[in-house]
């Protein structure tokens, strides 16, 4: 096991950008439109929040798993509440200080912490299974198959533990630079690989079985004369979609990759901490100004952008069976036309910010804003 190198650095990026200057642009004040999207909200639910993770930026966004919902807060409460109603099934407090996940599938819900530990709790009642320690900060979702759980730590490492006991199977490793964004790509699994994205502007896949590299790609080159120059980042989660994958990294490039061999099929200039979303033919990506944009799967040629919420600090997007949802720096969830990208709904959760990504089952969307409030919201298309 390797610590933290003596000499990483995290930026930490705000709605305004990094620059203290007075003339930096302000975010985009929001204006009215036309509500063509009705949404209702379906429940709210509290989970411990606070200053801290206001502050810390931490990892921690919800998953859905067979109709329910999965959340954590930093001061160690996992809940668990149904989907469709918000009625709570368990709710776990554990002495850690939780800063990823929680991540759910095969029976499992699992959590990383600040310190290093990565803990599996039963998804049916909320007993922990196992705990194991990586010693490095986790910030981003583990990956749950039948056999390995896969955790990406901020020291560079991708790890693959017993599914069953939290043993360490293998574990690789990329070079961190020397600053790099707070936060790491969340890995994906499919078809047998590990998937994900790295501080160095690389998205590597390798072994699920034996954490054998398979590919690695560089989706960019650092470049620039300073070290903020050259940060390129692949901070938000890969999406895997058929033969394809699609990745999007900051100050660098969007891009196809494929599965197989990691070969890139196209890409664009177009910078994103925050990731992309994926539906049958089109790509979905949040900008790092705010824009966010949609692409064709096939070849990568624009269909539409939307700068209504630039500087806003949007998420990742995610894709409804209705829309397009993000949500931004002042708790609010913005939806946007599939097709056109025109804002069709907008609701406010709470004025808090919403760091990670919400999830999207059908046409309902649930968020959890870094003070802890986790809510659903149906957003259902009028009928013609």
């Amino acid at each position: 096991m390797r610590s933290l190198l003596p000499f990483s650095l995290a930026l930490l990026l705000f709605a305004g950008g990094c620059s203290k200057d007075k003339d930096v642009e302000p975010p985009a004040t929001l204006a009215s439109f036309p509500i063509k999207l009705p949404v209702a909200k379906i429940w709210g639910e509290k989970v411990g929040g606070g200053k801290k993770q206001l502050v810390l930026r931490l990892g921690l966004g919800p998953t859905v798993d067979n109709g329910v919902v999965f959340a954590a807060s930093h001061a160690g409460e996992v809940l668990a509440v149904q989907l469709a109603t918000g009625h709570k099934v368990w709710d776990s407090r554990l002495k850690a200080p939780l800063s990823a996940g929680p991540a759910s599938g095969e029976g499992l819900v699992v959590v990383g912490s600040s310190k290093g530990e990565v803990i599996a709790l039963d998804a049916a009642t909320g007993s922990v299974k196992w705990r194991a320690h990586v010693n490095s900060e986790l910030l981003s979702a583990p990956a749950i198959s039948e056999k390995v759980v896969v955790v990406r730590s901020v020291d560079g490492r991708l790890r693959g533990l017993n599914a069953a006991t939290g043993k360490e199977l293998w574990s690789v490793e990329q070079q961190v630079p020397r600053l790099s964004l707070r936060g790491t790509s969340s890995p994906v699994i499919a078809r047998e690989l590990a998937i994900c994205g790295f501080d160095n502007g690389k998205v590597m896949a390798v072994s699920l079985a034996t954490g054998d590299t398979v590919w690695d790609t560089a989706l960019s080159a650092p470049h620039g004369r300073t070290e903020l120059d050259r940060i390129v980042d692949v901070d938000g989660a890969v999406r895997v979609a058929g033969d394809n994958v699609f990745a999007a990294g900051y100050q660098g490039r969007t891009a196809m990759l494929a599965l197989d061999s990691g070969q890139i099929w196209w890409a664009h200039e177009m910078s994103s901490y925050r990731g992309l979303a994926t539906n049958e033919d089109m790509v979905f990506v949040t900008q790092s100004d705010g824009v966010v944009v949609a692409l064709r799967q096939r070849d990568g040629s624009e269909v539409w952008r939307n700068d209504k919420l630039k500087r806003r600090g949007l998420s990742a997007p995610v894709v409804t069976s209705t829309a397009v949802a993000v949500a931004d720096y002042q708790g609010y969830v913005h939806w946007l036309d599939k097709s056109t990208g025109e804002l069709v709904a907008r609701v406010q959760v709470t004025k808090d910010r919403v760091t990670n990504p919400p999830v999207a089952v059908g046409d309902t969307v649930v968020v959890l804003t870094d003070g802890g409030n986790l809510a659903a919201y149906r957003a259902t298309a009028p009928k013609t």
